[in-house]
């Protein structure tokens, strides 16, 4: 039906309908941005930008318009989103609405092609694919375009991701911008997110305009008030991470229902779950190295009231759908107020009284600065990539070009996504290959960037010291125009959260935190590709040359030792002796691990950075176990090395880097290898595989760190 015969009070009846089938409420009605939207996109074909708090009815605007759409002969609606659990919830949610779901993404390569033919027959209303399928060559080349054809709406949900001044930029998104340019006219888009400030709102608005004639002024922008009744913020403040899981387990059982409490790494997402479970509260961690079944299990359960918390890194954010979800509770700050009220966000969404605890840590900084630190590579690695792509003369998979390049896997991926985007390289079948498009590095775009997220680093950190409204706080960091004081968290006097915590609580904290020692598992495989770095060994590691499972001390990112060995490795601090608390956690760690393996000798690493503080400890805890000193590697290249390459280039630099200067004394023994730190694990692999095959039993190496 042409858009100007529409009779839009008809419409809207229809879009009423749909709402109350997809809602299961015989009375509810349209939110009125939620019928200026539907009303744009079904009779008028626009484009559009909803910004809009979590719980406002987001996913309602697209499915009401999908139905809408879908009875007048449009195509299918594509669903651009980012994460599995959004896909699963609104596959669910479609189908209440007699919508037809299905979705496209890694977990079910199986059901793809079914997915494909159904769509083409016209039985498939809604088809949710995750952007990284958008680059996929045999979807891009194939499916994509077909689909940009026939497709009757484009939805980006969690459209902050497109922008690279958002809080979860990911490249994947922007191959969005190509799909925009081949959709035919007349096609409507809507863009949808909770968190954007204005700049992040322009800069996603500028991207839906940029394909024909199209101007900004196209694009209807709908922004309300972030504003959330339910919730009531508050800050605690306490003085060690000892107080803060006392504080966790005395008052999380007084929180409402169920929830979710934040935590900024894996490793503390599973040190802080098994701690809560120690003392009676059913919690599980979750993360981004979850298992895919557990996570659906994990979900499940906390949907279900089956669990108190879900203990989660940010890998539990956006599409995690709880309406009833009655706390959410941070141990240590996001990085910027913008992802903090990201993930807020997901309580209170169906109650009117959530809790919202933010438990900083001293730690937080360190934390920050670490994940700061693996952002866009520098210019001269990124040259070089594209150098080796374009003499290489056909594509090379990302393990190949790995072991030409310093990258590690994750930042190579990233980078290469980029470029990809950029026009400088192509994702095709085989890897990628080279465009010969010139490129330039945008050294003052990167820069912009981090100087903004050192802004939002401080916004954070004046969050937690405001004695002003929190969440007032937080909707002006996001540009809410109407932000005004809450009168439900602790600075307005509405929310008294307990501070208080048990002295015997802390006390049983802190002997979890102060109980030493992680265990390093040994290297199994041998990265992809090294032969051609000079390094003659592939593929398994022979189980005679491993070591056995070892110990550290702390990994850098723990919230207990985690401290001390940060404060020990921390840049330009000096070499030196053990510290005294770390030579008693040594102890400690030895005194728990080491007894039953029946060692009989201890063989020290080389160090080029830290010879003191090394030889110190191996002659430490020799002297501490009675055990000999057998040997110390020789050094036989202290030129400096670096840290932040792939596994395939580390192993390369260490390869040749030492020797066992008398292997006869190391013959039919059981020995623990001792180093300061391990980042990779590849000198201890290395080192341990030498002794093996000089005739040692057994290897466990022993470090203070683990961890970058």
């Amino acid at each position: 039906m042409p858009a100007e015969t529409l009779d839009r009070t008809t419409l809207r009846a229809e879009a009423e309908d749909v709402l109350r089938r997809l809602v299961g409420a015989p009375d509810a009605a349209l939110r009125e941005d939620q019928w200026t939207a539907i009303e744009a996109l079904v009779a008028d074909r626009r484009r559009a930008l909803v910004v809009q708090r979590t719980g406002w009815g987001k996913s309602a605007v697209y499915f009401v318009a999908t139905a809408l759409l879908r009875a007048r002969g449009a195509g299918p609606t594509v669903i651009v989103s980012p994460l599995l659990a959004l896909m699963r919830n609104q596959v669910a949610a479609a189908e209440r609405a007699g919508v037809r779901a299905v979705t496209v993404n890694s977990t079910n390569s199986e059901d793809w092609a079914q997915v494909y033919d159904e769509v083409r027959a016209g039985a498939v209303d809604v088809l949710l694919v995750s952007p990284e399928r958008l680059n996929n060559p045999a979807f891009r080349d194939e499916v994509l375009p077909k689909l940009a054809a026939t497709t009757g709406l484009l939805v980006v949900d969690e459209a902050h991701c497109v922008s690279d001044w958002g809080h979860d930029f990911r490249p994947d998104y922007r191959r969005i911008r190509t799909l925009l340019a081949d959709l035919p006219d007349g096609i409507p888009v809507l863009a949808t997110t909770a968190t954007a400030n204005a700049r992040v709102t322009a800069d996603v608005a500028e991207q839906l305009s940029v394909t024909g004639t199209r101007t900004l002024e196209d694009v209807l922008v709908l922004r309300g008030s972030l504003d959330r009744e339910s919730l009531r913020l508050a800050v605690v403040r306490v003085p060690s991470h000892a107080h803060r899981l006392a504080w966790l387990v005395e008052h999380l059982p007084e929180l409402p229902g169920s929830g979710i409490v934040y935590v900024l790494t894996v490793s503390a997402a599973a040190d802080v779950a098994a701690h809560l479970r120690a003392h009676g509260i059913e919690a599980v961690p979750y993360t981004g190295q979850t298992e895919a079944a557990e996570r659906l299990q994990a979900e499940d359960d906390l949907v279900n009231d089956r669990l108190k918390v879900l203990v989660a890194t940010s890998a539990l954010g956006m599409g995690f759908d709880k309406p009833d979800l009655g706390f959410v509770v941070h141990l240590g700050a996001p990085s910027s107020p913008i992802a903090y009220y990201q993930q807020v966000g997901r309580a209170g969404r169906g109650i009117d009284d959530a809790r919202v605890v933010l438990l900083p840590g001293a730690e937080d900084r360190d934390i920050w600065r670490y994940f700061a630190s693996i952002g866009f590579p520098a210019e001269e690695d990124v040259r070089l990539a594209l150098s080796v792509l374009a003499d290489a003369g056909e594509p090379l998979s990302t393990q190949a070009l790995e072991t030409r390049v310093t990258l590690r896997r994750n930042r190579l991926e990233m980078m290469l996504k980029v470029l990809d985007v950029d026009g400088a390289v192509r994702r095709v079948r085989g890897g990628w290959q080279a465009t010969g498009q010139e490129w330039a590095y945008d050294a003052e775009r990167y820069a912009r960037v981090a100087r903004t997220r050192d802004a939002e680093q401080q916004a954070m950190v004046d969050y937690v010291a405001t004695t002003g409204c929190r969440l007032e706080f937080l909707r002006r960091a996001l540009d809410d125009a109407d932000a005004a004081p809450c009168g439900r968290c602790d600075n307005c006097g509405g929310f008294d959260v307990p501070r208080d915590v048990d002295e015997a609580a802390v006390t049983r904290a802190g002997a979890d935190l102060d109980r030493p020692g992680v265990p390093l598992e040994p290297k199994k495989m041998w990265p992809t590709g090294v032969k051609s770095l000079g390094v003659p060994v592939s593929g398994r590691i022979a189980p005679a040359e491993q070591p056995g499972v070892g110990r550290a001390v702390a990994r850098v990112t723990d919230l207990g030792w985690g401290t001390a060995v940060r404060e020990l490795f921390a840049a330009g601090a000096p070499d030196g002796p053990t510290p005294v608390p770390l030579r008693h956690a040594a102890a400690a760690v030895l005194d728990d691990w080491a007894r039953g393996l029946g060692l009989d000798g201890i063989v020290a690493m080389c160090s080029a950075s830290r010879p003191q503080l090394v030889a110190h400890l191996a002659d430490g805890l020799a002297r501490y176990t009675g055990l000999p000193l057998v040997t110390t590697f020789r050094l036989l290249d202290d030129s400096p090395t670096r840290a932040d390459v792939n596994s395939a280039h580390r192993l390369a630099q260490v390869a040749g880097r030492f020797e066992l200067p008398d292997p006869d004394l190391v013959r039919d023994r059981k020995l623990l290898l001792v180093d300061d730190r391990t980042r990779s694990g590849w000198t201890l692999a290395v080192a341990a595989r030498q002794l093996r095959r000089a005739g040692a039993d057994e290897v466990f190496p022993f470090v203070l760190a683990d961890g970058e």
